[in-house]
């Protein structure tokens, strides 16, 4: 079973927030609720870009870099809304995944609905690890997600120079 280390990008995101929160004057208590909102958004827009739950369509899903660039968005929203609750966990496992991306993307919304109404650590860790479950439904792997990862951070520190 590979495990997933995600201390390095735990550590990048907090370096990211500090940035954030400093240019907005706002805290991670006062944008809990925003960024899980943010992240369910998110969450939506990367199913949107798979096309995996529109039955009534035969358009393939958008490309490979924009179906990474939206799941990569949530994934900086996972790792902020961890560092908030300063989850203990770091590193994940490949587990059972669903049999197919509606169905994982679907379980994902449930369990960030349950972590938004407990707001602790066990809830967020099961939602981040169905999150972390679509990956092996993308067909790449998890080193290409990291990948992503590091270009969207660039990404989102020029927003922050540039006052986007």
């Amino acid at each position: 079973m590979a495990k997933i280390d995600l201390t390095e990008l735990f550590k990048k995101q907090a370096e990211l927030d500090e940035t954030i929160a400093k240019n907005h004057n706002i805290s991670y208590a006062t944008t809990r609720n925003k960024r899980t909102l943010s992240l369910l958004v998110e969450l939506g827009e990367f199913a949107n870009a798979t096309r995996c739950f529109k039955y009534w369509s035969n358009k393939p899903s958008e490309s490979q870099e924009r179906v990474l660039d939206e799941y990569v968005d949530g994934l900086h929203f996972f790792l902020s809304l961890g560092v908030d609750i300063n989850t203990a966990k770091k590193q994940y496992n490949r587990t059972k995944h669903m049999d197919n991306l509606t169905d994982q993307i679907l379980l994902t919304y449930k369990l960030v609905s349950e972590f938004y109404k407990k707001q602790d650590d066990k809830s967020y860790q099961k939602a981040f690890q169905a999150f972390l479950n679509i990956v092996p439904l993308l067909n790449v792997r998890f080193q290409t997600i990291i990948k992503a990862y590091y270009k969207k951070l660039e990404v989102n520190y020029h927003r922050q120079e540039t006052n986007y």
